[in-house]
This record gives structure tokens, C-alpha cells and sequence, in this order.
């Protein structure tokens, strides 16, 4: 005797797909590239292999038939060489009271008898997993639906108000990318994983339930490095992103500039060209889609050389790009017309207020970055005076690196602003945090000691009194964009700071 398992991993006509050689302890379940998972819950694939002391079905067994999404695993238990204890093992819907069925000590003259029914079983087994996944899903998933579906994870050991801050504004990224949230899960271990930011078991069990719930990728809240995004992708068959990705994504889908396509382009191959080491499941994973859009023809799977040529070419666009922009300055410069930009976090209602206040057709949603490229109008006051208002892509906390260096040259642009009208939400909780991190970024940038304007929005849906505490508090004005009646403090404030 070997002393080794052995394994056959047998498609649903039962042809043989694989034939597997391990060790005494286990064997090593192939890539199953050529049996995809995609939006079907079962791969279409049975293992049988042989447990060479005649062992019952283990926990390892178990996961690697939830992991894989086998149609059945059958272990051949061994006695003095022969086939003796055959168990199958298969999984049930997720509504079910248990998650596997198991069926042991079937002799093996009788295996045939006992899986007659194996295809019908098999077809059963799917429709009520379909089924259980669309009811999970709150009757947003069926068939004819192609969004991705995500689980939004938050790995952290910070504090429990800023975790759950953090992860709705995730969730608000993953609307925006048009993504359906089937959950979101906290995680607050004693000790971050270096590989996978959970221990082992617990990533195991996130990936089992994602699966369970139908979804198609994993989104984490924390930035994940190169080599995680690779162990915990070898793990599974879902997509594996960011919140860095995420957001590079939703700016890859709303740039429509020159600017933001070359700005957007350029920080995603940015960020990417760590994770290019060759052609690997990790990568390919991410083509097309959430997470795999943005550098149109380019694929992932390029050599660095190429990227990096790349990377050179759009850096000399964007300085040339630049210096038009500066030479379209230096013109309203010489006119003597103050500029005043609208700056502050992402859907606070700076689009509609530009709108508004200048009575044009700027781009407006209710989502985060709705806006990218810059637009500017001029707006007339009394006494034949005007201005030049211009309008920003929006803040957000933790703004990717490479997206903050690739959008740099944009947001220079409020070196030359006379005076910036930063607008808050004040109907979300977490505005004073919002202000915090566009005052950060304007840091940054060194444009900490610019004149600035503080206008409240969307004060139609706070408490009057409060809004008007808060007013007081920072020496702000308050409006609703929505509604240009509220206007007249905010533009008495600003003839007040621009003609004093």
C-alpha cells in the first residue's frame, strides 16, 4: 500500500475531471478554474476519496464541501486495504435546521441503490438554495438581477462607534457603485491576522456564509495589501476588494472630464501595479466589473513594463492638462473676477447648490460622487460685480493615496480661490467628522490658512433650533440647496469676505 489518499473529483455525467494523489493526512483539491462557480450555487463537481483509516467525515471534509460548493463528497473509508465504511456527505439549504446532510455506513454493494436518486436529489438541493439565497436577499435577488452582490466586512480593533461610522459609509460607497449589500459583518478580533485579518476559521466561516447568501464578492472596509487580497482570494471563488477599490471604481464610473478619465486611470494603475506578479486567480478575478474597471483596453494581467510606460504617459498628459488649466486661470486672473470654490465632503449638496445659485444643469444624485469633473459658472452680484464659482469632486476620510496624488493637480486649483464656501450636511450624524476630514485634506495640500466660508446644508431636514445653535458655534451660515429662498445669508457672507 501507498499510504496515500486518493480522490476523484467526478462531473454530473460522471466523467472523471481530476484525479488527485495526496499524503496519509489529506489531499490538495485543485484550482477549478474549468468549473466555475459564477452565479450558480453548486459547481457541478462530487468528490470521492478515501480516508485510509476508516475515519467518519471531518471538519476538514466539511469545509472543503462548503468551501468548493461540491455537489456531495463520499469518503471511502479503508480496512485492511479494501473499501469498508462509504459515508456521503452533501450540503442543505441555508434555511435548513442543519447545514450538511450525512449518511454513513453504506456497504459498497449498495452504493449505487443508495444514490439512484443522486440527480433529482441534486436539482432539489439547488432550487431550494436559489431559494433560500432570494428570501436571505429580501426578494432583491432573482435571476434577471446582474448587480454584484457583497458582504461588506470591517476587520477592527479601533472603536466600536468609529467601526460602525466607517462601515455606513461603505455602505453608501456600495450603493453608489450600484452593488446589492446582502450583509454587513463587524469583526473585532484580539489580534489582527497578517494574512487573512481574521484567524483562518473565522475567514472560512465569512466566505461559507457569503456563499450561502449568494454573494459574488467581499468588500473590505480596511485596505488590504497585495499578499492579503491573495490569500484570502485562494480561499474562494468570490471577488476580493477594498474600500480603496471600491471607491477607484465609482471614480472610474463618473469621470467623464479628460481630466478625471486621466486622473482616474492613472491611481488605479497606481495601485495596482503592486498586485501584477503574473497571471493569477486573485487578479483575474477582477476583471470587468466592481473593482475591474477603469483602464479600458489595459488588462491586469500586462507586465509591469507596460504599466509602468503607461503610468509615465498619462503623469506627462496630466502635467499637460495642468498647464492649460493654469493658463485658463491666469486669463480670469487678469479680468480681476475673485474665484470662489464650493469644497466639502461627498454628497453634502455642493453640485445642487452651483446649480441653484447659477441657475445651470451640473450633474446631480443622491450618491456619493455623483460629481468628479470640476465645473465652473460665473455668478453676478448688485453693483456689476461678479465671481467665478466652481464646483469639486467631494471629500471623503481616508481617500486613497494614490487617488489623492492623481487628483493633487485638481484640487490645486483652490490655491488660486479667493475664498472656499466649504458645505456640510447637517442632517447626518456624523458631520462634524465630515468637516474634520476636509479640513485635513485641505491641510494636506497646505491650504489649511485659505478663506473659508462654512455653509450648513440641507437645514429643511434638522431641527430649526439646533441647526441655528450649530450656526452660532462655527460661525456659519445655513441654507437648503434645494430651496434658493434660504440663499440670502449665504450671499450677503460672501460679499461680505470678497468686498469688505
Amino acid at each position: 500500500m501507498i499510504q496515500r489518499q486518493i480522490g476523484v473529483l467526478a462531473d454530473r455525467d460522471g466523467d472523471v475531471s481530476y484525479v488527485i494523489v495526496g499524503n496519509a493526512k489529506g489531499i490538495f483539491i485543485p484550482e477549478l478554474s474549468d468549473y466555475p462557480l459564477g452565479r450558480k450555487v453548486l459547481r457541478g463537481l462530487r468528490l470521492i476519496h478515501t480516508h485510509l483509516k476508516n475515519e467518519p467525515v471531518n471538519q476538514d471534509d466539511l469545509t472543503d464541501l462548503s468551501l468548493l460548493r461540491l455537489d456531495a463528497l463520499i469518503a471511502v473509508g479503508l480496512k485492511d486495504g479494501r473499501p469498508d465504511n462509504i459515508q456521503f456527505a452533501c450540503l442543505l439549504p441555508p434555511d435548513s435546521d442543519k447545514r450538511y446532510e450525512i449518511k454513513s455506513n453504506i456497504p459498497l454493494h449498495r452504493l449505487d441503490a443508495a444514490l439512484s436518486d443522486f440527480d433529482s436529489m441534486i436539482s432539489h438541493l439547488e432550487t431550494g438554495m436559489q431559494n433560500a439565497i432570494s428570501l436571505s436577499g429580501r426578494g432583491l435577488l432573482d435571476v434577471n438581477d446582474k448587480r454584484e452582490r457583497a458582504i461588506l466586512v470591517s476587520v477592527s480593533k479601533g472603536l466600536r462607534s468609529d467601526q460602525e461610522d466607517s462601515m455606513e459609509e461603505l455602505k453608501e460607497l456600495a450603493n453608489s457603485s450600484n452593488l446589492v449589500v446582502l450583509d454587513a459583518v463587524l469583526q473585532r478580533p484580539k489580534e489582527i491576522n497578517p494574512k487573512y485579518l481574521l484567524g483562518e476559521g473565522k475567514i472560512k466561516e465569512l466566505v461559507i456564509n457569503a456563499l450561502n447568501k449568494g454573494a459574488t464578492m467581499l468588500i473590505f472596509d480596511q485596505d488590504l495589501n497585495p499578499s492579503q487580497i491573495k490569500a484570502i482570494s485562494d480561499l474562494t471563488e468570490l471577488k476580493v476588494i477594498d474600500r480603496s477599490q471600491l471607491i477607484l471604481d465609482i471614480f472610474a464610473r463618473r469621470a467623464h472630464s479628460r481630466d478625471g478619465r486621466v486622473q482616474v486611470e492613472l491611481a488605479q494603475l497606481r495601485y495596482r501595479l503592486p498586485m501584477l506578479t503574473g497571471k493569477g486567480t486573485a487578479m483575474s478575478r477582477l476583471m470587468g466589473g466592481i473593482g475591474g474597471r477603469g483602464p479600458g483596453e489595459m488588462k491586469l494581467e500586462v507586465d509591469r513594463r507596460r504599466v509602468r510606460e503607461r503610468i509615465n504617459l498619462l503623469e506627462k498628459q496630466l502635467e499637460a492638462l495642468k498647464r492649460a488649466r493654469q493658463q485658463r486661470k491666469a486669463r480670469r486672473i487678469e479680468k480681476g473676477i475673485p474665484i470662489v470654490s464650493i469644497i466639502g465632503y461627498t454628497n453634502a449638496g455642493k453640485s445642487t447648490l452651483l446649480n441653484n445659485l447659477t441657475k445651470s444643469t451640473t450633474f446631480v444624485e443622491d450618491k456619493m460622487f455623483a460629481t468628479l469633473d470640476t465645473a465652473s459658472r460665473r455668478l453676478r452680484f448688485p453693483k456689476e460685480r461678479d465671481i467665478i464659482i466652481t464646483d469639486t469632486v467631494g471629500f471623503i476620510r481616508d481617500l486613497p493615496d494614490d487617488l489623492f496624488s492623481a487628483f493633487r493637480a485638481t484640487l490645486e486649483e483652490l490655491e488660486d480661490a479667493d475664498l472656499l464656501l466649504h458645505i456640510v450636511d447637517i442632517s447626518n450624524p456624523r458631520f462634524e467628522m465630515h468637516i474634520n476630514s476636509v479640513d485635513k485634506i485641505l491641510s494636506d495640500l497646505g491650504l489649511s490658512g485659505k478663506l473659508q466660508l462654512l455653509i450648513f446644508n440641507k437645514e429643511d431636514l434638522a431641527d430649526r433650533e439646533e441647526v441655528e445653535a450649530v450656526c452660532r458655534r462655527f460661525d456659519a451660515v445655513s441654507i437648503s440647496a434645494l430651496k434658493p429662498g434660504t440663499f440670502y445669508r449665504l450671499l450677503d457672507a460672501i460679499e461680505e469676505r470678497l468686498w469688505p
